[in-house]
């Protein structure tokens, strides 16, 4: 779930997505009407609902196709509610939500916490993401073929 400022001051955007998997709880879960009254309270005025190949339509959302990404979000310096999918198989998704949620970089929660994730969030406690150095690995792997270092 990403926080998302539009232009006009007045609107503030929630969106959120599911990616290409299935995850009707997380849906049903932001669709609740009290989680939408929590992000009223905190000042959000839309909800954009992306449910991948899911069955439950939101009511009164709009709901698109298209991904998100954990990465792409936190790049762009945007707050992020990261809702773990644990009924995936060999989901790795629950360890690094977990280990950013530690870091302060985003928030995490399950479809039966997002409330009270919602609740709780304090914006100003999240710490911005650091963009990576990925020089030092093309240097290692230009080493190793041969290639001059840059």
């Amino acid at each position: 779930m990403e926080s998302v400022e539009g232009s006009k001051s007045s609107k503030r955007v929630v969106f959120v997505t599911v990616g290409t998997t299935l995850f009707d709880a997380m849906v049903r879960s932001v669709d609740s009407p009290a989680v939408k009254q929590e992000l009223y309270a905190k000042g959000y005025t839309h909800l954009l609902i992306q449910i991948g190949r899911g069955s439950y339509i939101p009511a009164r959302s709009t709901a698109m196709m298209g991904s998100g990404s954990i990465f792409e979000t936190l790049r762009l310096h945007k707050p992020l509610i990261v809702v773990v999918n644990e009924d995936l198989m060999d989901n790795h998704q629950v360890e690094l939500a977990e280990e950013l949620a530690e870091r302060k970089h985003l928030f995490c929660a399950r479809p039966q916490t997002l409330h009270q994730t919602v609740v709780c969030m304090n914006l100003d406690s999240l710490l911005p993401y650091p963009a990576g150095d990925a020089k030092p690995v093309a240097n290692l792997i230009n080493k190793f073929l041969g290639f001059p270092e840059d």
